[in-house]
């Protein structure tokens, strides 16, 4: 079956390569500073009690307060264990890339390095993916067994060549499978519509971060003539005349502008947003965003 993960290497040889990269982020995901972002993360709901001075007004219960008059704080007890379940879009625009991976490669890769970093913290892991539609799904569960499954529906390739992107059912779909709070990372590159409703109401409940994979291309054209370009989602071609500066600006402008309209919405849903570009190594950017909290 052709590997994703390009190497010769079996998927043990790579996973146990992947593992040492790994414990650099699972140090992090532990971390106080880490969870304390995500108000609720790695705690469940206990019941509210009047406020006492020195509590947290971020706990601050409003609808109890303006029910009973008196000012109520939220109660959390700690739960057993932090689930981390993945959203994983393996669609045809995924697959492209102009540099030297594509998208999907970014993504598997991160997703890989996020399952091991969960699995050497004691975590159970779950995923979604789909292309054009929901290919592989896989309910959380704790251990080595599930932990390989995921990592080897990430080493292969999609089985789907169907057009278009169905993260908003891979979404509902996630909310329906997840019984208890988790930590979700939602891997796309977003380029498609439809989806935010299904991501704020899956954030009412869960931790959710949007890992947005970007290409070299998506910000920057490189000055080479009239180029052809070819939409994988839609079919589309057409020529791009990389050589006109306006069309370049024009270009960079537009793609800045996505990239801050899906920024916001993310900051209004209540999701935490993260750039994976496809020529970073992973493994800093992830260490980088635990480090900083956010």
């Amino acid at each position: 079956m052709p590997s994703i993960i390009e190497s010769r290497e079996s998927l043990a040889i790579r996973a146990s390569r992947l593992r040492l990269r790994a414990r650099t982020i699972a140090g992090g995901m532990k971390t106080g500073s880490f969870r304390s972002i995500y108000r609720g993360m790695g705690v469940e709901f206990n019941g509210v009690r009047e406020y006492l001075q020195g509590d947290d007004v971020r706990l601050i219960d409003w609808n109890v307060t303006a029910r009973m008059g008196k000012t109520y704080v939220k109660l959390f007890e700690e739960e057993k264990e932090l689930i981390v379940f993945f959203v994983i879009d393996r669609s045809l625009s995924m697959q492209q890339g102009a540099g030297s991976r594509s998208r999907l490669e970014a993504a598997a890769e991160t997703a890989a390095l996020l399952t091991l970093a969960a699995s050497i913290n004691n975590s159970p892991v779950g995923a979604v993916m789909f292309g054009g539609s929901v290919e592989f799904s896989c309910a959380p569960e704790a251990g080595r067994d599930c932990e390989m499954l995921i990592l080897s529906q990430l080493d292969s390739l999609p089985k789907s060549r169907e057009k278009g992107s169905v993260l908003s059912n891979a979404l509902h779909g996630t909310h329906r499978l997840l019984r208890s709070r988790a930590l979700v990372f939602v891997i796309s590159d977003f380029r498609t519509t439809g989806y935010e409703k299904e991501l704020a109401r899956l954030a009412l409940k869960h931790d959710v971060i949007a890992v947005r994979c970007t290409d070299t291309c998506d910000m920057e054209l490189p000055e080479a003539g009239s180029i052809p370009f070819f939409d994988a989602e839609t079919g589309i071609k057409r020529v791009l005349p990389t050589s006109l500066p306006t069309f370049r600006k024009a270009w960079r402008d537009d793609n800045k502008l996505r990239v801050k309209r899906w920024q916001s919405m993310c900051a209004r849903r209540g999701v935490i947003p993260l750039v994976m570009p496809t020529e970073a190594d992973p493994v800093v950017v992830l260490s980088q965003f635990f480090k900083q909290g956010h």
